[in-house]
């Protein structure tokens, strides 16, 4: 496909849902600064988010909202969902910025969220059958680590682990291993940042990894500072459908970037930021929910189909 044809495709991917933000912290049933960067799931005939809420302090709590149509009528819990323990050296200033996938093996949910612990940033693993009550498994890998979800099954006996440490400065995407969920190795570089690209100074990943016939569809946010500051977009990815590890296509171009007033101007200025994705199989839908600049939940439609599509046209890589 033409280069420039391929961009306005990219282009034409995602459409914003009219009724953006469809969340904000107006919409709280309690005090809280902002509301921003929710995990997906289905849960039954609903969509349930599990959204960031930074209070007034600047911490950050996690707290669940429903809704039938995943669009609007949201039914928000009264209280946080899941606090940080702030006796804890693990999550003393917070949780923040979930993904959730279902563990078909375990028949139960996996949320990996951030926690600020003394030392900086770490991942926290917890699971839950309801998003009622939590185990909570701890800190899977040293800080400074983010933007981290496993995927939904094994390979080849293993569980696989998306995340962003900081290594020498940089920050890259990677994929390590576990047989039990304690014990990590097998570390390497998945995606990495590329010189002079809209991605050229960090990437993390975005929502969790989708599972097509093609392989795992990946978004990832990519990261350019300029001289006004960073503009956060959003990039695709995929991934071998069992060797997860091989990278077999990368979007040149951003298919979603800041443009509406809600993603421009707000705590944190030009950033679209994805952290939950669900999709309907029946309707070929999938609905990409985001922090818009740091401060409120907005959704963009796209058929995966066109993703799918879009991805094939991309160029291969020998990652």
């Amino acid at each position: 496909m033409n280069e420039l044809l391929r961009q306005k495709k990219a282009h034409d991917l995602f459409k914003r849902y009219e009724g953006n933000p469809i969340i904000t912290a107006e919409n709280w049933p309690y005090p809280a600064s902002a509301v921003f960067n929710p995990a997906a799931a289905r849960l039954n005939t609903e969509t349930l988010l599990l959204l960031r809420v930074e209070d007034m302090r600047g911490f950050s709590h996690l707290t669940a909202a429903r809704s039938a149509d995943g669009l609007t009528n949201w039914e928000i819990e009264s209280k946080p969902t899941l606090e940080a323990d702030e006796s804890s050296r693990e999550e003393r200033w917070g949780l923040e910025d979930p993904r959730i996938v279902w563990l078909e093996e375990q028949r139960q949910f996996a949320i990996t969220y951030t926690s600020f612990s003394e030392s900086g940033p770490v991942i926290s693993l917890a699971i839950t059958k309801n998003f009622k009550t939590f185990a909570r498994l701890g800190v899977l890998l040293p800080p400074e680590d983010k933007d981290a979800c496993l995927f939904p099954r094994r390979f080849r006996g293993r569980f696989a682990l998306i995340h962003r440490p900081i290594v020498r400065g940089e920050a890259h995407i990677w994929l390590s291993f576990s047989p039990d969920l304690k014990h990590w190795g097998d570390h390497r570089a998945l995606i990495k940042t590329r010189h002079a690209y809209w991605d050229c100074h960090r990437v993390g990943l975005a929502c969790q990894p989708i599972e097509t016939p093609l392989g795992w569809i990946i978004f990832y946010h990519g990261v350019r500072i300029t001289t006004a500051g960073a503009i956060y977009r959003v990039g695709l990815v995929l991934l071998d459908l069992e060797e997860p590890w091989k990278v077999l296509r990368r979007s040149s171009e951003w298919v979603l970037g800041p443009s509406a007033v809600y993603e421009r101007i707000g705590d944190v200025s030009d950033v679209v930021f994805p952290t939950g994705a669900t999709v309907q199989k029946e309707t070929d839908q999938l609905n990409l929910y985001y922090g818009a600049a740091d401060c409120a939940v907005a959704v963009a439609t796209a058929r995966l189909s066109d993703l799918l599509n879009y991805i094939m046209t991309c160029p291969e890589t020998n990652e």
